[in-house]
């Protein structure tokens, strides 16, 4: 393993039904890996249903990635794991503004369901080591600035 190294992810989305959208996720960095995912929306949205509606892609991946820490670190730190189960909440406020909807992240509340028969000071480290290696609550754990470019003729604009 590395001491330090750049893990970079690309994805492309191309709308194919009312509300459905095909994704093409590469990891382009370190390695390469190639997935194929599908997001729709269900009525609310015009959509059909035909897939999870991206909310759920978002929660389910901060929850495995979480998991995911938490089986990797295990094994770097010598604790025990005999089960595993996590439960997440996510809370978003939305509100009407016009003829659209705004929305603003409320809360994120992760329990961790742990059985293991080391002492707790070690099983509360393996949290803490999880918590600090998951890419996504990392992200979501700080400020970040997400720049947005419209295609055009000449080239990209920002939106």
């Amino acid at each position: 393993m590395p001491a330090r190294a750049e893990v970079a992810f690309i994805c492309r989305g191309k709308a194919t039904g009312r509300m459905r959208n095909e994704l093409d996720v590469t990891m382009v960095k370190p390695f390469e890996e190639r997935f194929t995912l599908a997001s729709d929306e269900g009525a609310f949205h015009g959509g059909d249903g035909s897939a999870p509606p991206p909310l759920a892609l978002f929660i389910a991946g901060l929850t495995g990635c979480l998991m995911t820490q938490i089986r990797a670190f295990a094994k770097r730190l010598g604790v025990t794991v005999t089960a595993l189960d996590v439960e997440c909440r996510v809370v978003w406020d939305w509100a009407k503004s016009g003829r659209i909807y705004e929305t603003r992240p409320k809360s994120f509340d992760i329990d961790v369901l742990l059985d293991s028969p080391d002492p707790l000071e070690n099983q509360r480290a393996l949290i803490e080591a999880a918590k600090k290696g998951c890419f996504l609550e990392q992200t979501l754990g700080q400020a970040n600035t997400i720049r947005h470019r419209l295609k055009v003729d000449s080239g990209f604009i920002d939106a």
